[in-house]
């Protein structure tokens, strides 16, 4: 299936409860599937969401502690065990090589999967293909973590009206794509006569951390961000204290930012209702604002205008 979507596969902190799970979130992008902090429990939401292992192309980490990882041994023994095709690709910071390692080789199995190990020393781009460039930078959490910035290239959208125009059809319009102009007729049409500009699309994946200046650079002008909202405002000290944002800060970033879809999530289990979540959040930011919930499913936001 391509396409562009987020599966929350869980938006608990710390310990799971009745109605979630440990950290989970799958980004469908197209051919490619990255799957960020799969906490415990994550190889079963993903069967229950209807996640296929050999939907994951990318495992993204943004640190250690147990919540956003203990899911790790799970998914990469299930990769084996559904003898996926293709490489899957590790991102997580360096300095928990250890960590990575016991993770995944946690117990005997038949390991088949091409898993590629690239961990994350600094901030700046960590991978990229033709369609698009991931990209970490540190945040400020008692552990070493980094978020992730996923940046599509500003394309252009061919119109067929001016197309046909030219009378241009089939494999001359792809010549026309990867040479920019091309000769019909005698005369020269560049790409630009035919076509518009397409912005790229852009997401952010923000976890444990203090407010930072890392936090508005993840963000900015990102079609989606999901964030951790652990705590309310009401409790901001408590936040600040153990490395986390409230929902009201997240509200901030997304209004600083242009931020059009905004995603809360990573709940203390201390709030009941999480309403109170949506009414901070849209207290400072008029955006759209999704509270997570288990098993949910986020459609990207459509592209913007030119």
């Amino acid at each position: 299936m391509s396409g562009r979507e987020l599966v929350v596969l869980g938006t608990a902190s710390q310990a799971p409860t009745r109605l979630r799970n440990h950290n989970g979130y799958f980004l469908r992008w197209d051919g490619d599937g990255f799957l960020f902090d799969p906490g415990e429990g994550t190889q079963r939401q993903m069967l229950l969401a209807g996640v296929a292992s050999s939907a994951i192309t990318r495992l993204c980490l943004t640190h250690f502690h147990g919540d956003h990882c203990l899911g790790v041994p799970g998914v990469v023994q299930r990769l084996s065990l559904d003898r996926a095709a293709h490489p899957v690709r590790a991102h997580f910071p360096a300095s928990g090589q250890e960590y990575f390692e016991r993770l995944r080789h946690a117990s005997v199995f038949h390991d088949v999967v091409d898993l590629r190990e690239e961990p994350v020393h600094r901030d700046g781009a960590v991978s990229a293909t033709a369609d698009w460039t991931l990209h970490a930078c540190r945040l400020d959490h008692p552990v070493e973590a980094f978020g992730y910035r996923l940046v599509e290239p500003d394309g252009r959208r061919m119109l067929p009206d001016r197309l046909a125009r030219y009378g241009l059809a089939g494999s001359d319009v792809g010549r026309l794509q990867r040479t920019g102009f091309l000769e019909v007729g005698g005369h020269i049409v560049r790409v630009e006569e035919v076509s518009a500009p397409r912005p790229g699309q852009r997401f952010a994946f923000v976890m444990d951390t203090r407010m930072c200046d890392a936090v508005y650079a993840l963000a900015d002008g990102v079609d989606m961000l999901v964030i951790e909202s652990t705590f309310l405002d009401e409790d901001a000290a408590l936040a600040d204290s153990y490395g986390h944002l409230t929902a009201r800060q997240a509200g901030v970033v997304a209004a600083t930012c242009g931020v059009r879809c905004l995603v809360l999530t990573h709940f203390s289990q201390r709030y009941a209702d999480p309403a109170r979540f949506h009414a901070e959040a849209a207290a400072v930011y008029d955006g759209e604002i999704v509270v997570a919930r288990d098993l949910m499913r986020v459609p990207f936001p459509a592209r913007r205008a030119a």
